[in-house]
């Protein structure tokens, strides 16, 4: 779950500074100075709404890594350290992807899997999950945060959450047109102070039902990266566990 609220925090903030730059560069009080134009609103609203994901997607290996502070095992300090990369290692092969990064910081019983792309991922777990679980348990999460990398879960997320986006962007504007509109003098919009206020309160409101969708969808690939990590340790128990 971290992984998810690290992309959506990053995605919530890179769309914000989308919309600023382009608010500030005049964009919204073109498209809405001479009436509400529904197809150029909709192009404007595909490309942020993907560009904010696409860019979060790219950043979320950094961030991940500069959030939690995690310590990438580029030589192993400890006999656990070996067995961490052993064990990603083996497990990648059998999932057919490219070794992960390994990454270890500290903090409660947790851990996750992030990146761009399926070869160049990283799988970050807590000193507290090592401490509190077995080899055999950490073995199963570690399979778990394997499957999301072989599943692609990033990428998908990244689709469901640029479609989300969209919709965000483009019905937040809808709104803030009609309520400038409605306080304007005469039949247009103006796109002045009270269309800016309007588009700022309902990307936060929608962002938030947004998110609420995204997470839903995450918790359904997380039943398929259960059901990955038995698949490639050839047991269930462990993941039980």
């Amino acid at each position: 779950m971290k992984r998810i609220l690290l992309f959506v925090l990053t995605n919530i903030a890179v769309v914000a500074v989308l919309s600023i730059v382009l608010s500030v560069l005049g964009v919204d009080r073109f498209l809405s100075a001479r009436g509400l134009n529904v197809g150029m609103l909709l192009v404007f609203s595909l490309v942020v709404g993907f560009t904010g994901s696409i860019i979060s997607l790219l950043m979320s290996k950094p961030m991940a890594k500069w959030s939690t502070g995690a310590r990438v095992l580029d030589a192993p300090e400890n006999a656990t350290e070996q067995w961490l990369l052993a064990t990603v290692a083996r497990l990648a092969q059998r999932a057919g992807i490219g070794m992960p990064e390994v990454a270890v910081y500290d903090g409660d019983p947790n851990a996750f899997a992030t990146g761009a792309f399926k070869n160049e991922a990283l799988v970050a777990v807590s000193t507290g999950l090592l401490v509190n679980m077995t080899r055999e348990e950490v073995e199963a999460v570690l399979g778990h945060e394997v499957a999301h990398i072989a599943n692609g879960d990033m990428i998908t997320m990244t689709l469901i959450q640029g479609v989300t986006n969209t919709f965000v962007v483009f019905l937040s504007r809808v709104v803030a047109f009609v309520v400038d509109r409605a306080l304007s003098r005469n039949d247009e919009s103006t796109g002045g102070a009270a269309y800016m206020v309007t588009v700022i309160v309902c990307q936060i409101a929608f962002g938030i039902l947004a998110s609420l969708i995204v997470a839903w969808f995450s918790r359904q690939r997380e039943f398929r990266a259960d059901a990955g990590s038995a698949q490639l340790l050839g047991a269930r128990q462990p993941m039980i566990n």
